[in-house]
């Protein structure tokens, strides 16, 4: 992993977007800072695409897709893509299991569930899993008090034992049924929403993330840049990003867009006049 500041400038002249993670990337103890949202911004009316790619659930991805300055979103891991199209004012949602299926995996996921928070003392079911269509969210240190790495991996092979895929973010670990991941639903969403091929343009795009359930991307994006709290997993994840920023959470994400846009002649003035606009 290279300093950011090591990003050749005509790598990012050329980017023409960027996919992020949501939680400890774009957000900082929780919060999205305004700092982060002016960045999301900049580098939309800069002509960019801008997508995250999170686990977060499809109620949430909703709300994302409709109000940020964003084309669309990757949700809960893989499971979906939404897109808004505000001048129809519909939004297209792309599922990778169908209706049926998700509703038999619930059912499933739901006694994987229940053997977790019996053999995993002091971890619980996500307080965002009512708005989930696919995966069970298993929080270890998002609203309970933060477990060992030991009880975090023994979730991760709880899942996997109950025949599940299971990938660990910053705050939660999910479970889901499906061969799926953030890359594979990424792909759909560029091919579909985009109209780029992932693979010819991967050089072009910037992937920004922080934990081991970002692998996937690091790994297929050249250009992939991790904010600095992806080094507290160092040697935990398959693949590491490119480069990697110096400050964490949404100012490493700040740093990220202002590379990006300072090589169009824009850069931090271009963020600071967004929070400047935003503000009044």
């Amino acid at each position: 992993m290279r300093p950011i500041s090591q990003m050749p400038p005509d790598v990012a002249a050329s980017i023409i977007g960027v996919f992020a993670d949501i939680d400890d990337t774009l957000t900082t103890d929780g919060r999205l800072p305004a700092a982060s949202y002016a960045a999301l911004e900049a580098l939309h009316d800069a002509g960019l695409f801008v997508a995250p790619i999170t686990g977060r659930p499809a109620g949430w991805c909703d709300m994302v897709a409709r109000f940020w300055p964003v084309t669309g979103v990757v949700g809960e891991n893989g499971a979906f893509y939404f897109a808004y199209d505000s001048a129809q004012r519909r939004m297209r949602r792309s599922f990778f299991a169908s209706d049926f299926e998700r509703a038999a995996n619930r059912k499933r996921l739901e006694s994987v569930g229940r053997r977790i928070l019996a053999e995993v003392p002091g971890s619980a079911i996500s307080a965002d899993q009512l708005y989930r269509e696919a995966d069970l969210a298993i929080d270890f240190c998002e609203d309970v008090a933060p477990l060992g790495k030991a009880d975090i991996v023994r979730i991760k092979t709880i899942f996997e034992e109950e025949g599940a895929v299971a990938k660990i973010s910053s705050i939660h670990v999910n479970g889901w049924f499906g061969d799926y991941d953030k890359l594979s639903m990424t792909r759909r969403f560029a091919d579909e929403i985009l109209r780029i091929d992932l693979d010819a343009e991967k050089h072009r795009i910037v992937f920004a993330g922080d934990s081991p359930n970002d692998a996937p991307m690091f790994g297929f994006f050249p250009n992939s840049c991790g904010v600095a709290n992806v080094l507290d997993f160092t040697g935990e994840m398959d693949s590491e990003p490119a480069f990697v920023t110096a400050r964490a959470g949404g100012e490493g994400f700040v740093e990220i867009a202002e590379a990006v846009l300072s090589a169009r002649g824009l850069g931090e003035s271009g963020i600071q006049q967004r929070e400047a606009a935003d503000a009044r």
